[in-house]
Formats: structure tokens, sequence, C-alpha cells
């Protein structure tokens, strides 16, 4: 995948960066069952949902509902963000 500076990014300027989660673990999965990787937070709405690697794929599902186009990692040291739209990390 490509890396680009946040400056590229248009949708980051759109985002709060300094929202919080609405859970400890993915909303959906957490209502019916489900066991997750790992999450990530919507930067838009504060939805955490679980990551590509698990089966559900509700970050993802999220983002194709609702358009909201960045997210970032909800792992406990990590710092990074994703841009659906642009299919680009952000540091």
């Amino acid at each position: 995948m490509k890396e680009k500076a946040d400056a590229q990014c248009v949708h980051i300027d759109k985002v709060n960066t300094k929202i919080k989660g609405n859970t400890k673990g993915c909303e959906e999965c957490e209502k019916n069952g489900s066991v997750w990787v790992h999450l990530r937070l919507c930067l838009t709405c504060g939805h955490v949902g679980c990551c590509d690697s698990s089966a559900n794929k509700h970050g993802t599902r999220h983002f194709k509902e609702t358009g909201h186009p960045v997210m970032k990692s909800y792992e406990p040291g990590e710092n990074w963000k994703w841009c659906y739209v642009d299919e680009v990390y952000l540091k």
C-alpha cells in the first residue's frame, strides 16, 4: 500500500483526530458474540470496528455503509491511520 504525508490526503483535514471510541471492542462483534483480531476507530464518529484480518471486517463495512473516510488503529501503542478513499496510510 502507498504511504503519503497527511497534507496529500484531503480527508484527514475533515476528521476529529481526538475522537474517543464508543466501546472497548468491536461494536458489532460484541453484540453477536464474535471475536476480532485488531480494532479500528472511525475518526468521523468514533465507531469501533474489527480489522480486515477479522472474519467480519466491521471497520471496512462501516466505511462502505457510511462513507466515513479515515480510521486509525485502536490498538495500544499504535498511532497510524488509514484513508479508505485514497487507500493510503497516514502518519
